[in-house]
């Protein structure tokens, strides 16, 4: 057997697409079996751009250099299946043509496992936006049941351990005549009634640096120097009652419910925790608080009224003006210093 036979053999039984292509006409002088399966039966004055139509070969062949290479890929229809073909040609040493040499691979396993990856890329990616955005969400509603430094304390041990503060303030503030403004109006209305008071409160509280601990109903409790210290925590919760107030009285002249409130002030200590298993909620409960609560419940409506432990903690900003057991609070627009 002569080498070119064997030769021929040879490309006959790998499964790559080789051809010998004429540059300047683009007719096909040889091929082995494997290129035309792929691109048709060769026949005589076969023409690259009959067997490659729409693939713009043949145009980049003619511009090719005698020294170039020439890569590109090929994607079409064989038998009801797609088939992507990489194609590589070179300039073939002839000196009495102008030839190139074709040789052609077969990547649609390939391309087929890049699109699965790339798809499998878009859902993880799509994923951890979905479990990103989950979080943010987790994180809002956590943040909304306790303050941030027990949320990082949570969020890193998965506990938030019981504190003792020894000396902060507590607000407790509550409606008057609840009851008959929930039987004279739609539920809708109040619970939206309250989310408007009970955010503005909110931003107010965040102003003069007191944070709401727990609404429940007709009560509102805030609390400065939980968790984080805050040197005047009194003067802190006197000024953002007063507004509470303020806020009221002006919401009250164009709405038709009128909420009447009173609030009580008192310092102390108290302990800080997240209670719940199931359900979290960050809450405060000890002396403070329950002084707070009696204080409150002297108070006359739409006053703030003051216990003598936060009345100590009072600067020149406030002045108290007697009650039995406590003081209504009042503000004399002087700038003074924290009291020791």
């Amino acid at each position: 057997m002569s080498l070119e036979a064997i030769n021929e053999q040879l490309l006959r039984a790998i499964g790559v697409g080789v051809a010998l292509v004429h540059t300047p006409t683009g007719a096909v002088r040889y091929a082995n079996d494997t290129f035309g399966e792929w691109f048709g039966p060769i026949e005589d004055e076969a023409r690259l751009p009959d067997l490659m139509a729409g693939a713009e070969i043949f145009e980049a062949l003619k511009q090719l250099e005698a020294s170039g290479t020439l890569t590109t890929e090929v994607s079409f229809k064989r038998r009801r299946r797609s088939m992507t073909v990489a194609i590589e040609v070179n300039r073939a040493l002839d000196e009495e043509e102008d030839l190139a040499v074709l040789v052609c691979q077969n990547i649609s396993r390939i391309k087929e496992l890049e699109s699965m990856i790339d798809s499998y890329a878009m859902m993880v990616e799509r994923n951890t936006h979905e479990i990103r955005r989950e979080k943010e969400h987790v994180e809002k509603l956590l943040l909304n049941m306790m303050p941030r430094t027990a949320y990082e304390e949570y969020k890193s041990f998965g506990v938030v351990a019981p504190r003792l503060f020894d000396d902060v303030t507590v607000l407790t503030l509550s409606f008057a005549n609840f009851e008959s403004i929930i039987a004279e109006h739609d539920p809708a209305v109040i619970v939206s009634e309250l989310n408007d008071v009970y955010t503005a409160f909110d931003r107010i509280g965040e102003q003069f640096g007191c944070e709401r601990v727990r609404t429940t109903g007709d009560s509102y409790v805030a609390v400065s120097g939980v968790p984080d210290p805050v040197r005047d925590h009194a003067g802190s919760v006197a000024s953002a009652a007063i507004r509470f107030l303020r806020y009221l009285e002006q919401r009250n002249t164009s709405h038709p419910i009128k909420w009447i409130a009173r609030a009580g002030i008192a310092s102390g200590p108290v302990i800080g925790s997240v209670v719940g298993v199931q359900k979290y909620i960050y809450d405060v409960f000890g002396p403070a608080v329950s002084a707070a609560d009696r204080t409150r419940s002297a108070a006359p409506e739409m006053e703030v009224a003051v216990d003598g432990s936060a009345e100590r903690h009072l600067d020149a900003r406030y002045v108290i003006e007697g009650l039995d057991g406590a003081g209504v609070l009042r503000e004399t627009g002087k700038a003074g210093a924290m009291q020791s």
